[in-house]
């Protein structure tokens, strides 16, 4: 499913969207449906699926959760360790343009339309809803919801300095 999703890793560059970038091989991202309903339940707080996540070879998503609440140590994993990907959609989904462009010149069309979805560009809503399934849908707006809430904490005196 999310070899379809997030592309494939043949014509992805091992080139990075972020500053210094580092070489490395691009694991597959192939995940079964309810692994991903599963992993945007773990974004929404969910303690006992997220260690099931990580206690059954989904280590990456734990990460890439801990990245999504900007984790510098979770984003630094994903980037050593295979997930670039991810971390190239997170940064997209924060606005980021180079991570954005890298994404479509990688070929990681969903990623990049997630990212965007998150952006709240609609174009990209109406892309998923025609090209990917539900599970990609509720995933995308956990991201949004999460992103949107850390956004409102950092733009509130009362929450300075902390995260959603």
């Amino acid at each position: 499913m999310f070899k379809k999703l997030f592309g494939s890793k043949k014509n992805a560059s091992s080139t990075s969207p972020l500053p210094n970038p580092q070489v490395v091989s691009m694991k597959e991202l192939d995940y079964d449906p309810k692994i991903v309903v599963a992993w945007a339940k773990a974004i929404e707080g969910n303690k006992e699926i997220t260690n099931w996540l990580y206690e059954n070879g989904f280590k990456e998503l734990c990460f890439a959760i801990q990245a999504i609440y900007l984790k510098n140590e979770a984003r630094d994993w994903l980037m050593q360790n295979g997930y670039p990907h991810l971390m190239a959609m997170i940064h997209a989904a924060e606005g980021n343009a180079n991570a954005q462009k890298w994404l479509l010149a990688n070929h990681f069309e969903q990623l990049y339309h997630i990212a965007m979805a998150v952006e709240d560009e609609q174009d990209s809503w109406k892309w998923l809803q025609l090209n990917a399934g539900p599970d990609v849908f509720i995933l995308t707006k956990v991201i949004k919801e999460v992103k949107d809430r850390i956004e409102e904490t950092h733009n509130d005196i009362h929450f300075f300095g902390r995260d959603a």
